[in-house]
């Protein structure tokens, strides 16, 4: 006994039976006119007596399913997911809809209604249809251009804005991914007048109290996102073009940092700063999948410009007391409702934090370019960052070496934290250059920064727990700016052997005094918890056949190392602490890391790296690793050298 028909108009059937025919990758049954006009009908919402109840709600009915199945042909055809045979019929329907029918008049004018899902679909189907367009014809539709440029330059905050808003964002995403750097080119070009215009009402130019009502803040954040796509194209599009719509977050930084500070909208807030360290860090399209995709052209002297405009910008708020102005929420527990005792908002500390990293690291290069020593304005900056950090009880404790706030601040956020310790590196080597004290003092001076690389560096192996096998991670995984720190870093390393020393020599102590009940002092628990990376790992190499690949020279430098760290070792064992682990009332996990703390910071370090540089020695032996390590393993080396030529501490 055969099913009855679903209940609806006899359109939707039909275009149902169209929808399993383009799901099964065969022609429709009725001819590419017959589609084409139920197609058309269907976007239009013809349906008897639509004024009724009953006929809006099947006009909603048909309009939503025919912008689906509309944009569900034009992916199929962009894909090359239908077979040559299958894909002629389906395309000649496209040429009649778009062509004789005008089609894309009728989906801008659903940009304009009041039900968002409609308005969305409208905005996603227009979409896929302008790439549609643009692969075959090489030709942006003009009639979805200028409807979005008169939005762009005379609508209000609403749906119609917002759906012009995130067509555009969708578009350039797409040709993004695709680098198609002409059409790229010609789509942003032709939209550059409008959404300045655009970009020049919706910020403020002066310290106003905005209000944002939910129309204005979705409208806000959609502009975020396609300001985000622009910038990102500056690069894909080269010097060459140098629009002022991809150089929005650069040329309007005062007005988006304004924005910032007086905004009532914290969600508002927390996107513009998220928007600005990702230009800062050029890291661009990392929540759209566009990781990398600009980063792999190279940044042009005009982005740089733009991105030292920015950082300029950001640091002259700060010298106007733009932190003060910032009040940064807790964090939210599952529920998303507040509750009392938790920590500030991390998210937003990193963000902040970064900017202003970022911003001090590209202020002092321009400096240093230009013959001039502006250290004593970075320190400035960096502590203003600190006491905008006690202010909020970041840490809720005392901290008193500054140098704890990378670890405090970051423990949590792998790719964070390498992009500040790699931000703090190069602040601090232009603050050696430009000092001219010796190499303690210069110590020292960095340590009341906040911006002592070695203990940034002492500070991350203590997190990991000394595990070369994170380490090994960081090297491997491309989610992280790991590898171009390590290498800058140790380069450092090997020049400061002795600052590096006192710099683990400082941890040892304050461990030990820690182990004994003293005050924590610098020493503090990362700000959500303990430090990730302890856990999954992205290569195994412990198996035993790997133990003889090693080269003669490096085994040799291994079992001197080694051999170095045990005598070490254990001449440093302390009597108070052993005689704590002895005491039956405490634990054995507690007893164990208690002897562990009296091991050597020094020697724990300089183990982590060695056993680091032999496992990816093994694995460069067995052509496994995913690059070319010889620098990398040279600097390693060097480490280990200085050890063994070093006094016992």
């Amino acid at each position: 006994m055969d099913l009855p028909e679903s209940p609806g108009p006899s359109s939707i059937r039909e275009l149902s039976h169209c929808y399993r025919a383009l799901l099964g990758g065969i022609c429709p049954k009725l001819s590419g006119g017959e589609v084409a006009r139920l197609l058309f009908s269907g976007v239009c919402g013809q349906v008897p007596e639509r004024d009724t109840q009953e006929g809006a709600e099947t006009a909603w009915e048909l309009i939503a399913f025919s912008l689906t199945l509309l944009r569900k042909i034009c992916c199929g055809l962009s894909a090359q997911s239908l077979d040559g045979a299958v894909r002629g019929p389906w395309r000649d329907i496209l040429s009649l809809l778009f062509d004789p029918m005008d089609l894309m008049s009728q989906l801008v004018l659903h940009f304009q209604s009041e039900d968002q899902v409609i308005s969305h679909l409208a905005a996603k189907s227009a979409s896929v249809c302008v790439l549609y367009l643009i692969s075959t014809s090489g030709a942006v539709n003009p009639v979805w251009q200028k409807q979005c440029v008169q939005a762009f330059s005379s609508s209000p905050p609403g749906p119609e804005l917002d759906a012009c808003l995130w067509s555009l964002t969708e578009v350039v995403k797409k040709l993004l991914k695709q680098s198609h750097q002409v059409l790229l080119a010609e789509v942003v070009a032709s939209f550059d007048c409008s959404l300045t215009a655009l970009c020049s009402k919706l910020l403020p130019e002066e310290r106003t109290e905005v209000d944002f009502s939910s129309s204005w803040r979705t409208t806000f954040c959609l502009l975020l996102d396609l300001l985000e796509v622009l910038t990102a194209s500056g690069f894909i599009c080269g010097a060459g073009l140098n629009l002022r719509s991809q150089r929005i977050p650069a040329v309007q930084s005062a007005a988006l940092l304004m924005t910032v500070s007086c905004c009532s909208d914290y969600f508002v807030k927390k996107r513009i700063l998220l928007l600005l360290k990702r230009v800062l860090l050029q890291k661009l399209g990392e929540d759209w999948s566009l990781e990398g995709v600009a980063l792999y052209v190279r940044e042009h002297k005009d982005l740089r410009a733009d991105r030292c405009v920015l950082a300029q910008c950001v640091l002259q708020a700060v010298a106007a007391d733009w932190l003060q102005s910032l009040q940064v929420e807790r964090a939210v527990f599952f529920g998303g409702r507040e509750k009392e005792g938790l920590k500030p908002d991390g998210s937003m500390l990193r963000a902040v934090s970064l900017v202003l990293l970022k911003s001090v690291e590209l202020h002092l290069q321009t400096a240093a370019a230009a013959g001039v020593d502006r250290t004593s304005e970075a320190d400035s900056y960096l502590q203003s960052l600190w006491s905008w950090l006690r202010r909020l009880d970041v840490s809720q404790t005392e901290v008193s070496h500054s140098c704890s706030w990378i670890s405090l601040l970051f423990g949590e956020q792998d790719d964070d934290l390498m992009e500040a310790a790699s931000a703090s590196l190069p602040i601090f080597l232009s603050y050696r250059r430009c000092s001219g004290w010796d190499g303690y003092s210069v110590l020292e001076a960095a340590c009341a920064s906040g911006c002592n690389p070695h203990c940034h560096f002492v500070l991350l192996l203590q997190s990991l727990s000394f595990d070369h096998s994170i380490l090994l991670d960081f090297l491997i995984s491309s989610e992280t700016c790991f590898l171009e720190y390590f290498v800058r870093y140790l380069k450092y390393l090997r020049e400061d052997w002795q600052g590096f020393a006192a710099a683990c020599s400082h941890r040892n102590v304050k461990r030990l005094a820690d182990a004994h009940g003293s005050e924590p002092g610098g020493s503090v628990p990362p700000l959500e918890g303990s430090s990730s990376g302890i856990g999954l790992r992205l290569v195994e190499y412990d198996s035993s056949d790997e133990s003889n690949e090693e080269t003669s020279d490096g085994h040799k430098q291994s079992q001197t190392t080694a051999a170095l760290m045990t005598d070490r070792s254990s001449k440093l064992k302390t009597k108070p602490c052993s005689s704590v682990i002895q005491n039956e009332k405490v634990c054995p996990t507690a007893a164990a890391v208690l002897e562990e703390e009296t091991l050597n910071v020094l020697d724990r370090a300089v183990f982590c790296l060695s056993e680091l540089r032999q496992v990816v020695t093994r694995l460069q032996t067995k052509q496994l690793f995913p690059y070319n390590p010889s620098s990398l393993l040279k600097l390693l080396a060097q480490v280990e050298n200085c050890y063994q030529r070093s006094p016992l501490s």
